[in-house]
């Protein structure tokens, strides 16, 4: 392989830090992305030419001999970056491909899976073990807000020892059983991308292949997968079940945080976690025993995340004004959605909620569950507005939108109105807020999602 990578979609939240990583670690990085060439979030471009990575027009210009290409599952095999690469026979490789070459070369790894919160379980591990001088290399998702500076605004990476390797893995492409971590964390496993059965199949493929396994006991799916594995290969981690080496008890709901008591093998250490939302004292509880599984003190990883500051778009509260909270949310499957509502139905006032759908894929897959997650999920008088989903082209059955989910959503008992564009939600949203509401910006797959919730703190600014 070269040491000159070529990242077609290199905007992409997998392929960004992963580059970033690569550029730092001495590697000639260059690359694409549709949204450049659309004039959509320079900001996160001009961060990536802040780094000494070049950028190109997606347009086949800037593959060259020499180069290795790398893709992510969205870019298609038509793209002209792509073509160009074929007509010089260059080395493809796929991001997850690359991804696991670090982490499968690292001496200590820990990779992050499961169908929700692997994110927000990354962060915290990354958090961990830098707060505790340990310098881990990290390949996160998200943005972890811990790491943000004038200089790192998208720092979804973290770039230390090359040999403490953390990051989260995706089941999405069957990717997953690319990766052999030291640590394997599985967190949930619920409907998302793919049917049970070859779920079951992937999980316990990617707990196979690690050196010890932490995993969330409370949650059915993931507590049979475990009962297969060996007792001195298995860190079980929950609330409810009596057979946890880690357990949680007394645990806190407060508007702004969770606490909770974590003990192992006799000794009790208090948990104080800045973040709101009883899936989030859950993603602690994954994080801690994935760093107890590489000889981390659980006492000193506790008290840590004392400061952890948590994601972007991961319940982040984007502002303020004139009494309407706004906060921006990654939620977009069903156990997702169901945390997230949970956590702001909670809130005094009213919910006023965005979800813009990741997909025509996803709706088709499973639709009745997110239309039965909204109707169970909000309160009488709360508000949910559904624009068309993300749509990035090819040829992609439609039959189910919007339009559709509402209608679902009001069978199964709820309340939801399509409105095809956002802009005319967003103009809903201001004249509905009042004091003590909370807006709530919803799904996936597009970063100006966030640019929408920080627009409306504006405007309700003024």
């Amino acid at each position: 392989m070269t040491d000159h990578y070529f990242f077609c979609g290199i905007g992409g939240s997998g392929m960004l830090p992963l580059a970033a990583i690569l550029r730092a670690q001495g590697a000639r990085v260059s690359g694409s992305d549709r949204s450049l060439d659309a004039g959509r979030l320079a900001s996160k471009f001009d961060y990536l030419a802040s780094l000494g990575i070049g950028l190109s027009p997606q347009d086949g210009s800037g593959v060259a001999s020499g180069m290795t290409l790398v893709t992510s599952a969205a870019v298609e095999p038509t793209i002209p970056d792509v073509v160009r690469s074929r007509e010089l026979r260059l080395e493809h490789v796929t991001r997850p491909q690359l991804l696991a070459r670090l982490l499968n070369n690292a001496q200590r790894s820990i990779a992050v899976g499961g169908t929700s919160g692997k994110s927000t379980v990354t962060g915290m591990i990354a958090w961990i073990l830098h707060a505790l001088n340990h310098q881990p290399t990290v390949m996160n998702g998200a943005v972890m807000k811990n790491f943000v500076s004038p200089q790192a605004p998208f720092a979804s990476a973290l770039v230390g020892d090359p040999e403490l390797f953390v990051s989260e893995v995706d089941e999405s492409d069957g990717s997953i059983a690319l990766y052999r971590p030291t640590v394997a964390v599985l967190g949930n496993i619920s409907l998302d991308h793919k049917e049970m059965d070859e779920l079951r199949t992937l999980f316990g493929s990617f707990l196979a292949a690690a050196d010890r396994a932490a995993v969330n006991l409370d949650d059915p799916e993931s507590r049979i997968i475990a009962d297969s594995l060996p007792a001195n290969r298995l860190v079980g981690f929950g609330f409810d079940h009596p057979g946890a080496m880690l357990k949680a008890r007394k645990l806190q709901l407060k508007p702004d945080g969770v606490s909770f008591s974590v003990s192992l093998e006799g000794e009790e250490h208090q948990v104080d976690l800045p973040v709101p939302g009883r899936h989030n004292a859950m993603n602690a509880l994954a994080a801690l025993a994935a760093v107890h599984a590489i000889g981390i003190p659980l006492g000193e990883a506790g008290a840590a995340l004392t400061r952890f500051a948590g994601l972007k778009r991961r319940l982040e509260t984007v502002g303020v004004a004139r009494g309407v909270t706004v906060i921006d949310d990654f939620a977009h499957n069903p156990d997702k959605i169901a945390a997230t509502l949970a956590t702001l139905t909670a809130r005094p006032g009213r919910l006023l909620a965005m979800f813009q759908p990741h997909g025509y894929g996803p709706l088709a897959k499973m639709g009745e569950e997110l239309a039965a997650t909204f109707a169970k999920g909000l309160r009488d008088g709360d508000r949910l507005y559904l624009p068309d989903p993300v749509y990035q082209g090819g040829t992609v059955e439609r039959s189910r939108g919007s339009e559709w989910l509402a209608a679902a959503i009001r069978e199964a008992g709820g309340q939801a109105e399509h409105v095809a564009e956002r802009a005319g939600i967003g103009e809903r949203l201001m004249g509905e807020a009042l004091p003590g509401d909370t807006i709530a910006i919803l799904g996936a797959r597009d970063d100006t999602l966030g640019e929408f919730a920080a627009d409306l703190v504006a405007r309700l600014g003024t």
